[in-house]
């Protein structure tokens, strides 16, 4: 049997300030843990910053505790990063280039502490571009424009080499340059055009000469061969000609007349006519 007692509320006699005081004390906990903690992404390191202080060294890949609300963790991506860069210089011939370059380049894990420290979180736009401003004007102008075409992989290797030199120091490593593309005035191209037919004229020019030439001294040696070939012929039937031969070769020629003989007086003989009276008598 259950006995009700008239004006008595549910949990009239619970502590609620108690179980308030509790519950933010379990959430300040709380708060308090999952801020002891960090973890480091793979292909990254962190540097830890201590109430605005940059420590020395970093973090690798994995968790790692820290002190909660006094230390940050700044992740810095040392993978391997893609950058496309428009510039603009003057060739050696002062022809303006205008070129797109792919650079390809990576954050040194030793560092990382080091470029947030002394430049900050945008080392790219900071140290990287400029860089290859300054390093791509001093190549161009060693080359005339048509010569930045024909020697792009000389261009992308001294690309490499000179952006090395300059951003090793600061912990920043150039893999790789690739040359994207040229670009010139239209002036430029149209006389790179020009120079190009005038080219192929002259070639073709020059092997229809070089053709002619041939054909001349092709149709020479052939006479030549024909006529050593006339004069060994001829050589042959010479020395082949002995008197015997020579003689059969007229009776093979003889008709059976006797020839006619012009006299002193101006008669004509017919030997044959002579020998036939000879005969008859």
């Amino acid at each position: 049997m259950t006995v009700k007692v008239e004006g008595q509320k549910p949990f009239a006699g619970f502590n609620w300030k108690k179980l308030a005081i509790i519950g933010g004390i379990v959430v300040f906990a709380l708060i308090i843990l999952f801020n002891s903690f960090t973890v480091v992404q793979p292909g990254h390191t962190g540097v830890v910053v201590t109430m605005g202080s940059v420590n020395e060294g970093v973090l690798q890949e994995g968790i790692h505790a820290k002190i909660p609300f006094v230390q940050s963790v700044v992740p810095i991506d040392n993978r391997i990063q893609k950058l496309e860069v428009n510039t603009e210089a003057f060739s050696k011939d002062l022809q303006s280039v205008k070129t797109v370059l792919a650079i390809n380049y990576r954050v040194d894990t030793a560092k990382s502490y080091s470029i947030y420290k002394n430049i900050g979180a945008d080392y790219e736009n900071v140290l990287v571009v400029p860089a290859v401003n300054e390093v791509l004007k001093a190549i161009t102008a060693q080359y005339t424009a048509e010569q930045s075409v024909t020697n792009r992989v000389l261009i992308s290797d001294g690309l490499v080499e000179g952006l090395n030199s300059k951003l090793n120091d600061q912990g920043l490593y150039v893999t790789d340059v690739n040359i994207i593309d040229f670009d010139f005035s239209d002036a430029f191209i149209t006389a790179i055009e020009e120079k190009q037919v005038a080219q192929q004229q002259l070639l073709k020019a020059e092997t229809e000469k070089d053709t002619a030439i041939t054909n001349a001294q092709a149709a020479a040696e052939a006479e030549k061969i024909k006529a050593a070939g006339t004069a060994e012929a001829n050589k042959l039937l010479n020395d082949s000609l002995t008197d015997k031969v020579i003689e059969n070769k007229k009776i093979e020629k003889w008709n059976g007349q006797l020839p006619k003989v012009t006299g002193g007086s101006g008669t004509i003989i017919d030997i044959g006519d002579v020998t036939s009276e000879g005969k008859s008598q």
